[in-house]
Protein backbone atom coordinates (compact mmCIF):
# COMPACT_ATOMS: atom_id res chain seq x y z
CA UNK A 1 0.00 0.00 0.00
CA UNK A 2 1.47 3.16 -1.33
CA UNK A 3 2.29 5.33 1.48
CA UNK A 4 0.12 8.33 2.21
CA UNK A 5 1.71 11.14 1.09
CA UNK A 6 1.43 14.25 3.05
CA UNK A 7 0.26 17.46 1.71
CA UNK A 8 2.96 20.37 2.78
CA UNK A 9 1.80 23.66 2.74
CA UNK A 10 3.98 25.68 0.10
CA UNK A 11 6.62 27.79 1.83
CA UNK A 12 5.15 31.23 0.80
CA UNK A 13 7.61 34.13 0.72
CA UNK A 14 7.02 37.34 2.61
CA UNK A 15 5.63 39.15 -0.29
CA UNK A 16 3.36 36.18 -0.74
CA UNK A 17 2.22 36.76 2.91
CA UNK A 18 1.75 40.59 2.88
CA UNK A 19 -0.77 40.33 0.09
CA UNK A 20 -4.87 39.95 0.53
CA UNK A 21 -7.05 39.60 -2.37
CA UNK A 22 -10.07 41.25 -2.67
CA UNK A 23 -11.99 41.15 -5.64
CA UNK A 24 -15.70 42.82 -6.76
CA UNK A 25 -17.32 40.29 -9.20
CA UNK A 26 -13.98 38.79 -11.07
CA UNK A 27 -11.91 41.30 -10.64
CA UNK A 28 -8.95 40.91 -8.57
CA UNK A 29 -7.15 43.72 -6.40
CA UNK A 30 -4.04 42.68 -4.77
CA UNK A 31 -3.43 44.70 -1.59
CA UNK A 32 -0.10 44.85 0.69
CA UNK A 33 -0.69 44.20 4.03
CA UNK A 34 0.48 46.60 6.27
CA UNK A 35 2.06 44.79 8.83
CA UNK A 36 6.56 44.25 8.82
CA UNK A 37 7.83 40.76 9.06
CA UNK A 38 11.18 41.46 10.57
CA UNK A 39 12.06 44.61 13.00
CA UNK A 40 11.83 47.42 11.21
CA UNK A 41 14.37 50.50 11.10
CA UNK A 42 14.16 52.91 13.97
CA UNK A 43 12.11 55.94 13.40
CA UNK A 44 13.83 59.43 13.09
CA UNK A 45 14.81 60.26 16.20
CA UNK A 46 13.30 63.49 17.68
CA UNK A 47 14.67 66.67 17.50
CA UNK A 48 17.08 67.52 20.43
CA UNK A 49 15.54 69.09 23.35
CA UNK A 50 17.29 72.86 23.33
CA UNK A 51 18.97 72.90 26.90
CA UNK A 52 17.01 74.44 29.13
CA UNK A 53 17.88 78.27 30.23
CA UNK A 54 19.62 78.89 33.76
CA UNK A 55 17.41 79.91 36.26
CA UNK A 56 18.32 83.95 37.27
CA UNK A 57 16.95 86.25 39.90
CA UNK A 58 16.30 90.18 39.46
CA UNK A 59 17.90 91.50 42.54
CA UNK A 60 15.35 93.86 43.93
CA UNK A 61 15.56 96.60 46.91
CA UNK A 62 16.16 94.36 50.11
CA UNK A 63 17.78 91.75 48.54
CA UNK A 64 21.09 90.24 49.99
CA UNK A 65 23.28 87.25 48.90
CA UNK A 66 22.37 85.11 51.61
CA UNK A 67 18.34 85.68 51.51
CA UNK A 68 18.98 84.94 47.62
CA UNK A 69 20.36 81.91 48.36
CA UNK A 70 18.50 80.55 50.80
CA UNK A 71 14.90 81.44 49.10
CA UNK A 72 16.34 79.66 46.03
CA UNK A 73 17.95 76.50 47.71
CA UNK A 74 21.54 77.41 45.42
CA UNK A 75 23.76 74.45 46.84
CA UNK A 76 26.77 76.17 48.30
CA UNK A 77 24.68 78.90 49.75
CA UNK A 78 25.60 82.46 49.20
CA UNK A 79 29.38 82.02 48.37
CA UNK A 80 28.66 80.24 45.76
CA UNK A 81 26.06 82.30 44.20
CA UNK A 82 28.55 85.00 44.76
CA UNK A 83 31.36 83.18 43.05
CA UNK A 84 28.77 82.34 40.00
CA UNK A 85 27.86 85.91 39.61
CA UNK A 86 31.67 87.34 40.51
CA UNK A 87 31.63 89.08 36.83
CA UNK A 88 28.78 91.10 36.99
CA UNK A 89 28.82 91.67 41.44
CA UNK A 90 32.62 92.08 41.14
CA UNK A 91 35.55 92.28 43.57
CA UNK A 92 32.62 92.38 46.85
CA UNK A 93 29.80 90.41 47.66
CA UNK A 94 28.42 93.82 49.42
CA UNK A 95 28.13 95.14 45.96
CA UNK A 96 24.99 93.83 45.18
CA UNK A 97 22.25 97.03 43.92
CA UNK A 98 18.59 96.50 42.12
CA UNK A 99 18.60 95.74 38.53
CA UNK A 100 21.53 93.21 38.78
CA UNK A 101 20.50 90.01 37.20
CA UNK A 102 21.95 86.76 38.59
CA UNK A 103 22.25 83.25 37.73
CA UNK A 104 21.11 80.53 39.98
CA UNK A 105 22.95 77.71 40.59
CA UNK A 106 25.82 77.90 37.74
CA UNK A 107 28.84 80.22 36.32
CA UNK A 108 27.22 83.43 34.94
CA UNK A 109 28.28 85.17 32.35
CA UNK A 110 29.78 88.72 32.99
CA UNK A 111 27.63 91.36 33.09
CA UNK A 112 26.59 93.91 30.02
CA UNK A 113 29.46 96.24 29.31
CA UNK A 114 31.08 95.13 32.88
CA UNK A 115 34.76 93.61 32.96
CA UNK A 116 35.16 90.18 34.96
CA UNK A 117 36.65 90.77 38.58
CA UNK A 118 40.03 89.91 38.14
CA UNK A 119 40.94 91.62 34.62
CA UNK A 120 39.38 94.71 36.78
CA UNK A 121 41.54 94.33 39.78
CA UNK A 122 44.43 93.81 37.55
CA UNK A 123 43.68 97.32 35.79
CA UNK A 124 42.47 99.06 39.03
CA UNK A 125 45.96 98.29 40.61
CA UNK A 126 47.46 98.98 37.25
CA UNK A 127 45.62 102.69 37.63
CA UNK A 128 46.90 102.52 41.27
CA UNK A 129 50.54 102.07 39.87
CA UNK A 130 50.67 104.32 37.18
CA UNK A 131 49.13 106.80 39.98
CA UNK A 132 52.06 106.85 42.74
CA UNK A 133 54.84 106.98 39.95
CA UNK A 134 52.60 110.37 38.32
CA UNK A 135 52.92 111.13 42.27
CA UNK A 136 56.16 110.72 43.10
CA UNK A 137 57.64 112.38 39.86
CA UNK A 138 56.81 116.05 40.46
CA UNK A 139 55.64 118.00 37.42
CA UNK A 140 58.36 119.78 36.02
CA UNK A 141 58.64 123.33 36.53
CA UNK A 142 57.39 125.39 33.62
CA UNK A 143 60.09 127.08 31.45
CA UNK A 144 61.61 130.68 33.38
CA UNK A 145 60.85 133.53 30.47
CA UNK A 146 63.80 134.94 29.91
CA UNK A 147 64.75 138.30 29.14
CA UNK A 148 67.49 140.33 26.88
CA UNK A 149 69.59 142.12 28.97
CA UNK A 150 69.05 145.94 27.58
CA UNK A 151 66.22 148.74 27.40
CA UNK A 152 64.06 146.30 25.95
CA UNK A 153 64.40 143.36 28.31
CA UNK A 154 64.28 145.50 31.56
CA UNK A 155 61.04 147.05 30.41
CA UNK A 156 59.18 144.27 29.23
CA UNK A 157 60.01 142.31 32.23
CA UNK A 158 58.80 145.33 34.49
CA UNK A 159 55.72 145.06 32.92
CA UNK A 160 54.99 141.02 33.68
CA UNK A 161 56.10 141.57 37.57
CA UNK A 162 53.56 144.87 37.33
CA UNK A 163 51.13 142.81 36.05
CA UNK A 164 51.36 140.09 39.00
CA UNK A 165 50.69 143.08 41.09
CA UNK A 166 48.11 145.01 39.36
CA UNK A 167 50.13 147.70 38.58
CA UNK A 168 49.19 149.76 35.62
CA UNK A 169 51.57 151.21 32.91
CA UNK A 170 52.63 150.57 28.89
CA UNK A 171 55.68 149.84 27.55
CA UNK A 172 55.27 153.74 25.73
CA UNK A 173 55.19 155.59 28.91
CA UNK A 174 57.57 153.45 30.78
CA UNK A 175 60.04 154.21 27.77
CA UNK A 176 59.40 158.28 27.63
CA UNK A 177 59.91 158.48 31.30
CA UNK A 178 63.09 156.26 31.13
CA UNK A 179 64.14 158.69 28.15
CA UNK A 180 63.53 162.10 29.47
CA UNK A 181 64.88 161.23 33.03
CA UNK A 182 68.10 159.07 32.54
CA UNK A 183 68.23 158.62 29.03
CA UNK A 184 68.60 155.20 29.64
CA UNK A 185 71.34 154.63 31.58
CA UNK A 186 70.33 152.62 34.75
CA UNK A 187 73.61 154.19 36.23
CA UNK A 188 72.66 157.32 36.22
CA UNK A 189 72.84 159.90 39.26
CA UNK A 190 71.65 163.35 40.17
CA UNK A 191 74.30 165.04 42.44
CA UNK A 192 72.92 168.34 41.84
CA UNK A 193 69.31 168.87 42.52
CA UNK A 194 67.94 169.55 46.17
CA UNK A 195 66.80 165.68 46.93
CA UNK A 196 70.99 165.67 45.87
CA UNK A 197 71.75 168.54 48.41
CA UNK A 198 69.07 166.58 51.21
CA UNK A 199 71.41 163.75 50.90
CA UNK A 200 69.44 161.23 48.77
CA UNK A 201 69.81 161.77 44.89
CA UNK A 202 68.19 160.49 42.44
CA UNK A 203 69.07 156.90 40.97
CA UNK A 204 68.39 154.58 38.35
CA UNK A 205 66.67 154.55 34.97
CA UNK A 206 63.71 156.45 36.54
CA UNK A 207 65.78 158.78 39.05
CA UNK A 208 64.34 156.97 42.39
CA UNK A 209 65.35 158.35 45.70
CA UNK A 210 66.55 156.41 48.48
CA UNK A 211 63.16 156.68 50.69
CA UNK A 212 60.68 156.01 47.71
CA UNK A 213 62.55 153.32 46.43
CA UNK A 214 62.58 151.45 50.27
CA UNK A 215 58.80 152.30 49.99
CA UNK A 216 57.66 151.00 46.78
CA UNK A 217 59.81 148.39 45.60
CA UNK A 218 58.71 145.49 45.02
CA UNK A 219 58.60 141.95 46.72
CA UNK A 220 61.32 139.75 44.87
CA UNK A 221 62.88 142.06 43.27
CA UNK A 222 66.72 143.47 43.52
CA UNK A 223 67.54 145.71 47.18
CA UNK A 224 69.75 147.63 44.95
CA UNK A 225 67.75 150.77 43.28
CA UNK A 226 70.41 150.59 40.37
CA UNK A 227 69.21 147.65 39.29
CA UNK A 228 67.18 147.98 36.07
CA UNK A 229 64.01 146.39 36.83
CA UNK A 230 64.16 146.82 40.50
CA UNK A 231 64.09 150.88 39.51
CA UNK A 232 61.48 150.47 37.19
CA UNK A 233 58.87 148.81 39.34
CA UNK A 234 59.59 150.51 42.04
CA UNK A 235 58.92 154.02 40.48
CA UNK A 236 55.91 152.62 38.90
CA UNK A 237 54.38 151.65 41.61
CA UNK A 238 55.14 155.21 42.97
CA UNK A 239 53.48 156.84 40.20
CA UNK A 240 50.54 154.40 40.43
CA UNK A 241 49.90 155.34 44.18
CA UNK A 242 50.42 159.00 43.05
CA UNK A 243 49.51 160.14 39.54
CA UNK A 244 47.15 156.91 38.46
CA UNK A 245 49.59 155.54 36.60
CA UNK A 246 53.44 156.14 35.12
CA UNK A 247 51.96 157.06 32.13
CA UNK A 248 50.16 160.32 33.52
CA UNK A 249 54.15 161.08 34.43
CA UNK A 250 54.97 163.51 31.71
CA UNK A 251 57.85 165.93 33.59
CA UNK A 252 59.49 165.56 36.85
CA UNK A 253 57.70 163.67 39.32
Amino acid sequence: MPAKGKHRRPKSSPLARGIAAAGTGGAVLALPVLGATTAGAAPAGAAAKPAAAPKTHVVVAGDTLSKIAREHSVSGGWKKLYEDNRGVLGDGPGLIRPGLKLTLGEKGPAGAGEKPASKASAERADRSERGDTLAAEPAAAPAKKSYTNDLDGWIKESLDIMAQHGIPGSYEGIHRNIMRESSGNPLAINNWDSNAAAGTPSKGLLQVIGPTFAAYRLPGTSMDSFDPVANITAACNYAADRYGSIDNVNGPY
